[in-house]
């Protein structure tokens, strides 16, 4: 590959570093930026430009607080508020991770913008589309995080490490003597410092509203604390004395109800599916297989995606899928490939 401009998106991680260190190493002419979201990104921008420092390259620090809180912050909360589990990765990596970064890294005369996801981009010739797909590491795929991308962003786009799995990661960072080589992996959601409810708490205090926890008739079985604190799938925390182990199965924003039952009406036999974006398609024009993640740390499920006259796309499971949950985002493959995914809007008992 000729030699590039390349900006780093560096988190002050492991991955991101080696990154920067693996593109400078290949000749590349690398430039380092970290994006200020919160307050929590204080650290990660000392140890970003600590690692610049090291490798001699530029740093940039780029503040897109309130990008992020209207992309991300707020759409996490407003989707609790509904009855619905976001994913807020995905909302942050198209709107401002690539987004906001990529306008960045232009301005700063970059070609391209890389980043530690375990993910392949890449051209397919054959379509004339970029396509993301699966890392070689399985256990720390992060394509599924990639599906909103849309084409001329990811012609932008590179991934050195797609091909690395996460224990070689760490021994050429510790090799190169990165100083982050033993840090370790970050939190889950990188502006919540701690439990999820009690930043829900202090953002959205209203969100603690009792209601009725009802079972799949309507029948009255106990209280709860706000509908935002419970999750498809739960069973502790209920509070309900019952002669079989009840199970979150709905959440009812319009009624303030959450919805109760047996293990059995855990599952669904498909999904309704809205805000699609397509990566190795440019649309889907009649039914066709694919494996189908409903969340990040889901396996993959066979099912038949059928493309619906309202723009959605009903997906119909070979075999029942448990806590089914709206809001999440529903990705869809092809082999090593994403085809492309959506929003899970409802779940089809």
């Amino acid at each position: 590959m000729e030699k590039r401009r390349i900006a780093v998106a560096m988190s002050g991680g492991v991955d991101s570093s080696l990154t920067a260190a693996l593109l400078q190493e290949q000749g590349h002419e690398v430039v380092g930026i970290t994006m200020e979201l919160s307050d929590c990104s204080a650290g990660a921008i000392k140890d970003a430009r600590i690692v610049a420092d090291f490798l001699g390259i530029p740093h940039h620090v780029a503040n897109f607080r309130a990008l992020f809180q209207e992309k991300v912050i707020d759409y996490f909360l407003n989707e609790y508020a509904a009855g619905r589990t976001p994913n807020p990765c995905v909302a942050c990596n198209p709107n401002v991770k690539f987004g906001g970064l990529l306008q960045q890294a232009a301005e700063l005369g970059c070609d391209y913008l890389a980043t530690g996801h375990y993910a392949r981009v890449h051209y397919n010739e054959a379509t004339g589309r970029y396509n993301i797909s699966k890392g070689t590491d399985g256990s720390k795929d992060q394509a599924y995080a990639l599906y909103r991308l849309r084409q001329e962003q990811l012609a932008h786009v590179m991934t050195p490490l797609g091909g690395w799995v996460k224990t070689d990661t760490r021994a050429e960072a510790a090799k190169r003597s990165l100083p982050v080589a033993n840090k370790p992996e970050s939190q889950e959601i990188c502006f919540v410092p701690d439990d999820y409810k009690e930043y829900l708490l202090q953002h959205r205090p209203e969100l603690k509203q009792p209601g009725d926890i009802v079972d799949t008739s309507g029948r009255v079985l106990g209280r709860h604390e706000g509908i935002a604190f419970y999750t498809i799938g739960q069973r502790k925390g209920l509070g309900i004395a019952a002669e079989k182990p009840l199970y979150v199965v709905g959440l009812d924003a319009a009624h303030n109800q959450v919805i109760a039952g047996d293990n059995q009406e855990v599952f669904g036999k498909g999904i309704v599916v809205e805000s699609l974006n397509w990566v190795a398609i440019p649309e889907l024009r009649e039914p066709m297989e694919a494996g189908v993640k409903i969340r990040y740390g889901a396996g993959e499920a066979e099912a038949v995606l059928v493309p619906q006259a309202d723009g959605t796309v009903q997906v119909e499971f070979a075999a029942p899928q448990r806590a089914i949950t709206p809001g999440q985002s529903a990705v869809f493959y092809v082999g090593s490939d994403v085809l492309g995914g959506g929003i899970i809007r409802s779940a089809i008992k």
